[in-house]
């Protein structure tokens, strides 16, 4: 038989050498050869057999072909493309040639499809960071990034539990020692209209424009439900939160209203024309994620009926932050909450019993009430009052 000539064996040799040269930089822009990722990967695509994987055709052998079929997984954005290894670094067996190498190749390439892929465990990235807010072996989380949003889901600097003020819907129904039995509601809400931050529902962070309003009507249980007197409160709080700290500064309007029927059945009562507007500061830390301790100043810059600028609320809450099951969960809150306009005196208010969390923060609680100290409904603003009861809050 002729042999080749000089000159063809050494245009054959260069271009082998320049095909070893690209693989040998496809092979190095793709991670190591490592045994245990690719067992991984065979079983991943349902491995049952040794024959399964073997390359078709003849040429390498079985333990070839399923090192083989564990680097399928190594596909460009699984579209079928393959790119494979030298049969150095696949661990053929000695003498295996580049058509069998071809052949398991376009084997793989034919039932790509019928494969489900196996993506090899990607590096930590900056796209899979998550920063975590760990206390005490419990956490929530929410994604790094911040963005512009538009009506957001959720509320960074959520209502006082305790707090008999705040914009919610709720109800309690109580004795109040020297009246009877009395019905107290708060119909009301609060929403979010531009946040930048995160976009977690449950537990955002950034900084987030919410607008609010509740109305509180009191009912008197025991004369036919008369309407005692209504309080209506209106505001706009900014809010911040980052890792366990709260904080909001923002405006609110609370005026109060008597009933008619009470006037018409309290001969000499008359309506006091209460009404504050004030600016608020209000800061919060989360030691643990289901616990809160928080303080909060107010000053009104405008006041009639007996209104006076300052007011204080400061208070602790146990309330578990992960969603709840059918059984629910404990929560506890005290809050207390001081007035100028009586000598810096004020109420204290407890709450203790069962709630329900949902996936997006949104909180149900059930349970025992208790206030001592000068009503909050301001129509009586000067009136002791002590109450037991028990109630029904939704917070959002």
């Amino acid at each position: 038989m002729r042999q080749p000539t000089p000159s063809l064996v050494g245009a054959f040799a260069a271009a082998m050498a320049f095909c070893g040269t690209y693989a040998y930089g496809q092979i190095q822009a793709m991670p190591p050869y490592d045994a245990a990722a690719a067992g991984d990967a065979s079983a991943y695509l349902g491995n049952t057999g040794q024959d399964q994987f073997a390359p078709q055709g003849g040429g390498g052998s079985s333990a070839g072909g399923r090192t083989m079929t564990g680097y399928v997984a190594q596909s460009a954005a699984y579209d079928g493309v393959m790119q494979a290894y030298s049969p150095d670094e696949l661990g053929l067996q000695q003498g295996t040639t580049a058509g069998s190498l071809s052949e398991t190749t376009s084997w793989n390439h034919a039932n790509y499809a019928d494969a489900t892929p196996y993506a090899p465990p990607a590096t930590a990235g900056p796209m899979q960071t998550q920063q975590a807010y760990v206390a005490s072996g419990s956490a929530y989380s929410s994604s790094p990034y911040w963005s512009w949003q538009l009506m957001p889901d959720g509320i960074i600097y959520k209502s006082y539990l305790a707090g008999v003020r705040e914009p919610r819907l709720g109800s309690q129904w109580f004795y109040q020692r020297g009246h009877g039995w009395l019905w107290d509601s708060t119909l009301g809400g609060r929403v979010g209209l531009l946040r930048y931050g995160t976009n977690d529902a449950a537990w955002p962070e950034g900084w987030q424009l919410d607008v609010e309003g509740a109305a509180f009507p009191r009912l008197d249980m025991e004369n036919g439900r008369d309407l005692v007197s209504v309080d209506f409160r209106f505001g706009s709080p900014l809010t911040f939160r980052k890792g366990p700290w709260e904080g909001k500064i923002g405006y609110y309007h609370i005026c109060s209203h008597i009933g008619d029927e009470y006037l018409a059945t309290h001969q000499g009562a008359t309506r006091t024309n209460y009404v504050r507007d004030a600016i608020v500061l209000g800061l919060a830390l989360r030691p643990h994620p289901d616990l809160r301790i928080y303080g909060e100043a107010g000053y009104a810059v405008w006041t009639d009926g007996g209104a006076e600028p300052w007011e204080f609320q400061f208070g602790a809450e146990y309330s578990p932050a992960e969603p709840s099951g059918i059984l629910g969960a404990p929560f506890l809150a005290v809050n207390g909450h001081l007035r100028e306009e009586i000598d810096f005196s004020g109420c204290f208010t407890a709450q203790a019993g069962l709630q329900w969390r949902g996936d997006t923060g949104n909180l149900l609680r059930l349970g025992a009430h208790y206030f001592n100290g000068l009503s909050e409904q301001y129509q009586f603003l000067d009136t002791f009052e002590d109450q037991i009861g028990v109630g029904l809050w939704y917070d959002y």
